[in-house]
Formats: C-alpha cells, structure tokens, sequence
C-alpha cells in the first residue's frame, strides 16, 4: 500500500491533521492504541480565552478563537454529531481589588472582545461571589472522546488500531515502509510516546500529569465556573471538575491527594454539597518546557515530521495550527516561529 502520510497516533492533533489532509486530496493512514491515548480521551475539553492566575488573554487568543468553533462544527457535519458545547464561563472575583482591575481589562480591546458582562455584585447564592465576577464568550468544552469515535468511523480503513513500532520502520527510496505500508512522510502525533522517538527525543517535552472528577450536585447554570477549578456541567446534574497539574508524580493512575485537592477548591467557589463523585480519572498530557507546541520537519530527515506537544490547551490550538502545518507540509509555507522546532536545533 502506498500513502503520502502516516501519521502517528489518532488523538484530536492526529485526527484534526489526518482530516485537513485527507480534504487536500491526501492518501493518509493513522495508527492509534487507544488504550494508551490518554492524554486526548481524558482531557476535560475546555476551551478558555483568558486563563491564568492572572487571568490574561491566552496566547495568539485573537487568531486562535475565531477557528474553534467553525471547525468542530465541520467536523460536526461531516459525522452527523454533536460534541461542541459552546459554554460562557463565570470566574467569580475574590476582592474588590480584582474587580477594579477587570473594570480596566473592559476597555483593552485585547481581552474586551472575550468579556460578556461584568458584574460588581454577587449573582448566585450558591456560589462564592461577595464582589461579583466576570462572565466570558467564545468559551465552553468539546466532547473529544465523542469527536475521536466518531472520526474514527469517518476513517475506516485508514485507520489502524495497534501500537505502532518505530523499530519496525525502513528507510526506502520513497520515504518509509512500515510493514508493507510504503509512506512518503512520516508524522508524529502521538504526544509523550513522541519522546521516546529516535527521531524527537531531543526535543525538551514537559510531560504533565492531570486529574479530573465528574461529581453530582444540585447547583446546574448553563456556564462554567472556573476559579481554582473549572466546573463543566455535563447534563442530569452532573458536572467535570479539574484539574490537578503535576510535574513530578507521573505515576499512572488516580490519586487520593488529587481527589481532596480538587474537591477542596470546589468547595471554596461552589457552596452547593457534592452528592457523589461518579468518576475520577487522569491522563498525562504533552506539554513542552516552554508551553509552545512542537511543529515542523526533522533536523535530518526530510520525510519526519512532528505535531505535538500541545499540552492542556489542544482544544484551543489545534484547529489553527492543523490548518497552518497543512500549508507547511503542502506548500511550504513558513510556521510560527514560536512553534517551529527549529527553535531547538542548537541543542542536538
């Protein structure tokens, strides 16, 4: 069999880059063990255009947020389903301090264009809000289990759902054979199995450890409330609460401590008793040293490439940056400089 690209782990970033090409006329195939693809199937899905403790723009968040939805919602169409939850968040303030200063972040026209309403008083008994809070648009979740399903229906035969192993890879004058399939190109898009590459492994990935909970409680508003935890509502009262971010206890499986933490930090913005708590999960997610993803080709090889690394916030970066490694691979057009492994050249 001879394809253009085989692309390497069906994740949202392979299955996102798997589709553009395809649409390009593309020949492509996928492999993916989706027992081990738990970064993208345990992912909470938020997508958020001011984030951080200092709640600032997301980086890029003026290019980045007009492609989210009209993407997902291709893909929508072109399954038959449903898994964008398009969702205001409401991040309560915690002094009269911070609502001052989101009373001065209403006029800078960077972040002004995600801010619904700003309120300076407490709206809902139920939640932690004496100074009021700020509600944002061009917010919510994505279903990406729902979406990886489904797209993997879309790609049938394309794809392969066995672990994919790189010693079996030969170099040919074509590109690369791999078991019979004979590839021109080669794509990376298997998160943290990607550091193990003989071909990536010098690149500074950061892996991060997240945990995440689905709880049962009676408060249920449309948005999201997002302030130490995020608080998704998911439907019949239930709602995914996270998440914990750890650098160093990458051990696999659920913890305890996480467990108490997010429940903790719940209760300090939503006063609403927790029933029950239906599930709790975790997933390590490709995040890189400096919280930029990992896009371009090989140093060396010109047939291996690497779409990566794209850590908490795929949901958000991944539709631009699928279009913008398209138009690199296809017509060679520059990337991002922030996001081009070239950036990291001088350490091999």
């Amino acid at each position: 069999m001879e394809i253009d690209f085989l692309i390497i782990g069906q994740g949202l970033a392979g299955t996102a880059l798997g589709y553009r090409l395809i649409k390009e006329g593309k020949s492509v195939m996928l492999f993916d063990q989706p027992d081990q693809n738990k970064s993208s199937r345990i992912a909470a899905g938020l997508y958020n255009p001011v984030t951080g403790r200092k709640m600032v723009k997301t980086w890029m968040g003026e290019i980045l947020f007009p492609e989210i939805q009209p993407f997902y919602r291709e893909l929508e169409e072109l399954t038959g389903s449903s898994f964008l939850n398009s969702r205001k968040i409401y991040r309560p303030f915690l002094s009269i301090e911070e609502q001052n200063e989101w009373m001065g972040h209403s006029s800078d026209p960077d972040i002004q264009q995600f801010i619904e309403k700003i309120y300076t008083e407490s709206q809902y008994p139920e939640l932690k809000d004496p100074f009021g809070g700020v509600l944002l648009k061009m917010s919510g979740w994505l279903d990406i289990n729902q979406l990886l399903d489904k797209m993997a229906e879309f790609f049938q035969d394309r794809l392969v759902k066995e672990e994919f192993e790189e010693e079996a890879l030969n170099q040919e004058s074509f590109g690369w054979n791999y078991r019979g399939v004979q590839a021109k190109k080669l794509i990376y898009c298997n998160g943290v199995a990607a550091q193990n590459s003989r071909f990536f492994s010098f690149l500074p990935f950061a892996p991060v450890k997240g945990e995440i909970l689905e709880v049962v409680q009676s408060f249920n508003p449309e948005f999201i409330v997002n302030r130490g935890v995020f608080r998704v509502p998911l439907g019949n009262g239930t709602f995914r609460v996270g998440s914990t971010y750890t650098w160093h206890d990458l051990d696999q499986g659920p913890t305890e401590t996480a467990r108490k933490e997010l429940l903790e930090k719940l209760t300090e913005v939503v006063k609403v008793e927790v029933n029950e708590v239906t599930s709790h999960k975790f997933g390590i997610r490709p995040a890189t040293k400096d919280r930029k993803p990992f896009l371009g080709k090989h140093p060396t090889e010109e047939s291996v490439y690497i779409f990566n690394g794209f850590g908490a916030k795929g949901v958000s970066l991944i539709p631009y940056f699928s279009q913008q490694m398209v138009e690199y691979l296809l017509d060679s057009k520059p990337l991002v400089k922030e996001v081009d492994i070239k950036r990291y050249f001088k350490y091999i």
